[in-house]
């Protein structure tokens, strides 16, 4: 499986940005999904997760509320549409698949900027 995460940008703060993750491989149907960031200084962090198939949601407190994760399977796109940015939400953003059976993420997207300024 092979990730490409877009969709980051500038915005400013309270402002809203939509990251897409186009997944290559049928079997990506088949993988849970989440969406991580790393903002400078700082170590990666959880930031939302989905199932692969009932599509059960995640969210780590920092987001919660604010931020939805979803999939297409039609389209092997997972999203992550992020409202009431705050500067805090500056990082690059990272998408991952996790396969069936594991409980880490094998593979990882190449990683799209979030720059939120007030």
């Amino acid at each position: 499986v092979q990730l490409q995460a877009s969709g980051g940008g500038s915005v400013q703060a309270g402002g809203s940005l939509r990251l897409s993750c186009a997944a290559s491989g049928r079997a990506f149907t088949s993988y849970g999904a989440g969406w991580f960031r790393q903002a400078p200084g700082k170590e990666r962090e959880f930031v939302a997760s989905i199932t692969r198939s009932v599509g059960t949601t995640y969210y780590a407190d920092s987001v919660k509320g604010r931020f939805t994760i979803s999939r297409d399977n039609a389209k092997n796109t997972v999203y992550l549409q992020m409202n009431s940015l705050t500067t805090e939400d500056t990082a690059v953003y990272y998408c991952a698949a996790r396969p069936p059976g594991r409980a880490v993420y094998d593979y990882w997207g190449q990683g799209t900027l979030v720059t939120v300024s007030s």
